[in-house]
Order: structure tokens, then sequence, then C-alpha cells
């Protein structure tokens, strides 16, 4: 297949490692410092049998928007960002939004550190599609790599799963930095998880995804990753440390201006948000929160 990747990060650099053996690729980042290919996205696009989105959320819709016209009637778009953008979509509402309706689309959610992936050491996630040919592309893409794919139909709750675990892991990696103890990292984990469930659930996911690779096992890993940005930003806040950036700070920040939840009713969500965004001590928001004082 001809496959277009869309930013060159650490996990376009992962995509690539999967793909490259298989399938001819084309890469595009306007922003990467080193040597790329010089070529017309619009032409590549429309040659691409299937493009992988390795940016961010914010620009998806952008982006999607800019090369949708161009697509094949048979291309497939895919992604695995873990946000939501300003206007306060998750990636896959925003990918539909900005792609035409007949348009393919598979999303990736699950343990996928881009370190490991690199490393050759196996990655695990859901894939979900629009369609049965979208979700055999996606399938059929990563064939014979060191990802596993385990198909779940539920898109739009991987998707808010996906969302709120970065949220969460900031939370491990503050408790990590000070040191607060494994038994703090096994309530944080039944806390959170039971939280992310609750959220995912009331804004229409389906009951069991925060049970799958898209929930727990991502919330699991990038919690207690030392190779994860998220649990690092966490440990950054414990340091107090400013001007953090991410896809969990950017939820945060959406969440918050959008009013889209009520943080009141969600605390482990609103004291990392109290943290992140209002600057409130960690020890002693944790201590009150965790009942260590």
């Amino acid at each position: 297949m001809n496959i277009l990747i869309l930013g060159y990060g650490e996990m376009g650099h992962a995509m690539e490692h999967l793909l490259r053996s298989h399938h001819q690729i084309f890469i595009w980042d306007p922003y990467y410092s080193g040597d790329l290919a010089d070529f017309n996205l619009h032409d590549t696009a429309a040659r691409a049998d299937a493009i992988v989105f390795c940016t961010p959320t914010a620009p998806l819709f952008e982006l999607a928007s800019d090369i949708g016209p161009h697509l094949g009637s048979g291309c497939v778009c895919l992604s695995m960002a873990k946000a939501l953008d300003a206007e306060g979509r998750t990636a896959p509402q925003a990918l539909q939004q900005g792609l035409p309706s007949s348009t393919g689309l598979t999303m990736l959610y699950g343990p996928m550190i881009a370190e490991e992936i690199l490393a050759d050491r196996p990655s695990y996630a859901t894939v979900s599609a629009t369609g049965e040919g979208a979700l055999r592309t996606g399938m059929d893409l990563f064939h014979d790599t060191r990802l596993d794919l385990a198909p779940w139909p539920d898109m739009h709750g991987a998707a808010l799963c996906a969302v709120l675990k970065n949220v969460y892991a900031m939370l491990f990696g503050m408790a990590d930095e000070l040191k607060l103890g494994d038994n703090v990292r096994g309530f944080l984990a039944v806390a959170t998880l039971k939280e992310m469930a609750d959220i995912m659930t009331s804004m229409g996911g389906e009951s069991s995804t925060p049970y799958t690779l898209a929930g727990l096992g991502d919330l699991m890993t990038t919690a207690t990753s030392e190779d994860s940005h998220h649990h690092e930003l966490g440990r950054m806040a414990a340091r107090g440390e400013q001007d953090l950036s991410g896809e969990g700070v950017n939820t945060l920040l959406t969440l918050e201006q959008k009013a889209i939840l009520d943080f009141s009713q969600w605390p482990f969500l609103d004291l990392t948000r109290r943290i992140i965004l209002h600057g409130e001590t960690p020890v002693s928001a944790l201590a009150d929160s965790l009942k260590l004082a």
C-alpha cells in the first residue's frame, strides 16, 4: 500500500518503523527539522491507500478539511490522537467532521509507547472503524508487525478513555515524584479507572469500554511508564515547573473553557485541573484528596 504519514514526531517515527517493511511510505511534517522528501501534499494524498495522522488532536480538523477533497474513494484514514481540540471534539469527531462522509476512518487506542515500538517490543491497541472496509484496512496495515490489534465497536467510548487517561496519568506522575508509595499508586489505579468509566458512560460510551486496552490497558501504561510524556508532566508539576504542554493539558483547558463537564462531580479530574491549570501546591492538594494528612 501507499501510506502517507502526517506528522513525524515520536509516534510518526514509530508508525514508520512498523509499516516500512511492507508498504511504500511518504512522510509529511512542515515542522520537522530534519530532511524529508519534498512532495506535493495534495497529490500524494490523492494516491494514498491510507493516511496515518500522527499529529496531536488540535490540527486534525484543519488537516482533514484540507486533504479531504483530494482523497481517493478507497482511502482510509487512521489516527491515535488522544485529546480534545479547541472546539471540544475528540479525534474521531474532528476527523469525521473534516473528511468526506465516504472516507473510511480507523482509530487505534491502547498501550503504544512510541519508544517501545521503536525498540521492537510488543504493543497493543483496540481498533475501531466506521465500516468493515476501514476495519479490514486497519488490520491489514499492521499484519505481521508487533502491534497487536483487537477490534472494538465503541469508537466514541475508546476515544473518551484515551482523552481522560492522559489527564489521570499526570496525577500518577505527581504521586511518584512525591514518593507517596506503591499503595497510593494502587489506590489511584482503582479510583481513576472508576471515575474514567463513570465520565465515559455519562458521555455516551459503552460501559465495557473502560476495561479494554483503550481504557485500563492504556491508563496503566501511560500512568506508570517512565517513557510516558504525561507521567513526566506530572513529575514536572510536582517539582513546581511551569508552562507544561501536552494533550492532557490541552484537554483540561478545553473541558474548563467549554464547560463540558461539571468538575465538582469528578474529584480526581478536578484535582488534576487545580494543580495543572491553577497552580495549587501538589503536596497539599494530594494530601487532602488522598487523606494523607
